[in-house]
């Protein structure tokens, strides 16, 4: 992790989670990081809804071009990267794994601004809708709204603990079955 908030977030989620793969979303309490609330967000785990925002602080949404929430977070990316930071935070939420991504965007002036992007996993619990929380973190000081994200690198954090497949990318879902690429 380059940028500062995100190394202060991940140790906060590391801190809150212990010994588990991932810290209960009702124990999570933001006083610990208050200084950092305006550039964190929650995302609902709802593919067919591109995984909208729930909760978006104030400079993630100055720094999108308004409120976010209930939008969808996949549809901030284009073409071929839409399709990866779908495939991403399945992998984040299904297997609680952090992830850290480079991003960049064009800016309204026709800039491009870098950015770094955090993806946290809550624990998976019985009849409570899956949610994941992280911080977008631009490396430049921004004016105005960015568009047309794109995925520039990633890589999951912890991986080691991974238990299963889902770290290929997905090909396809039909009544229940996952097929994945790679696996023979």
């Amino acid at each position: 992790m380059k940028h500062p908030s995100n190394r202060e977030f991940f140790a906060y989620w590391d801190d809150m989670r212990a010994d588990e793969a991932a810290p209960d979303r009702s124990n999570f309490a933001p006083e610990g990081v208050r200084h950092l609330l305006g550039d964190i967000f929650v995302l609902s785990y709802d593919p067919a809804a591109g995984y909208p925002f729930r909760v978006a602080g104030t400079r993630t949404c100055a720094l999108l071009g308004g409120d976010m929430k209930g939008h969808s977070f996949t549809s901030l990316f284009g073409g071929d990267s839409r399709r990866e930071i779908e495939d991403i935070i399945g992998i984040v939420a299904e297997e609680t794994l952090a992830t850290i991504a480079g991003i960049t965007a064009a800016t309204s002036d026709g800039e491009v601004a870098h950015l770094e992007l955090l993806l946290l996993p809550f624990s998976n619990r019985a009849h409570t809708p899956l949610s994941l929380t992280g911080l977008l973190a631009p490396f430049e000081d921004q004016r105005g709204a960015l568009h047309d994200l794109t995925l520039t690198s990633w890589r999951h954090i912890g991986h080691e603990r991974m238990r299963g497949p889902r770290a290929l990318r997905k090909w396809s879902i039909v009544r229940g079955l996952t097929v994945y690429e790679g696996l023979r």
